[in-house]
């Protein structure tokens, strides 16, 4: 108990840099309050014990604004940040060194009794602010999922979901399963790795500027094909000439 404890308060302070010391990490982050509360609440529920399990995440809700149900598997060094909004549903898992800000929702799209209706996230997994993952489909090691992003179907391992509903974007160099090991990415930004839509949008503004810019020099090409045409004595007129100017 008092291990895990360490490790939760040492993974805070690598990674929050408003965490000054382990005595306010302690006192004052309702995160590692409701990662202790859910111990607490998840080893009665294991035990039988199902309305105390969820009478202490009841009170765990009342005073982090932290909803974990007590059946949620629950890794090591989880950090849950800020954490006001945040809804875990009962089939959930969470990976260790998983990061959790505020506002998400692991949620689930079924309602039959007994089947697996929420995510399970794989270790390493950053779910940024706002972001709902709904389904009881998987999260792949060190994957990011944008802010406000709706997750509906798997995200492979390393990569990273944004948007509405989200896409996925992988990173310019392949990832390895060893999430927990790659350098932790606040708030899930992923350098060199932009959105699908923003650049098909830039490459349609690009065409567009290329073709613009041959449409002028055609329309120069003309122009100047009607001065030659005006200055020549008799009105035949060359094809070939036209094809030339238009290279």
């Amino acid at each position: 108990m008092f291990t895990r404890l360490k490790e939760d308060i040492d993974t805070i302070m690598l990674r929050d840099p408003a965490a000054r010391s382990r005595l306010e990490v302690l006192t004052c982050y309702p995160g590692l309050h409701a990662v202790v509360f859910h111990r607490v609440a998840n080893a009665c529920w294991r035990g039988g014990f199902h309305w105390l399990g969820r009478w202490i995440s009841h009170w765990s809700r009342f005073l982090t604004g932290i909803e974990i149900h007590p059946a949620v598997k629950l890794g090591r060094r989880v950090f849950i940040d800020h954490g006001m909004g945040v809804v875990i549903g009962e089939t959930a898992e969470i990976g260790d060194d998983c990061t959790i800000y505020q506002g998400v929702t692991l949620g689930g799209t079924s309602l039959y009794k007994g089947q697996k209706r929420h995510p399970t996230l794989g270790v390493g997994v950053v779910v940024s602010a706002g972001a709902k993952v709904l389904g009881g489909f998987e999260v792949g090691a060190g994957a990011r999922v944008g802010s406000n992003a709706v997750v509906l179907k798997p995200v492979p391992a390393g990569a990273t979901a944004v948007g509405i509903p989200a896409r996925i974007i992988m990173p310019d160099a392949p990832s390895t399963q060893q999430g927990a090991k790659q350098e932790f990415s606040a708030y899930g930004i992923t350098p060199n790795a932009d959105d699908p839509v923003s650049l098909a949008l830039k490459s349609l503004i690009d065409n567009a500027a290329k073709q613009h810019d041959r449409i002028e020099a055609v329309l120069a090409a003309l122009d100047r094909l009607g001065e030659h045409l005006e200055n020549t004595p008799n009105d035949r007129f060359d094809a070939s000439e036209l094809r030339k100017l238009m290279k």
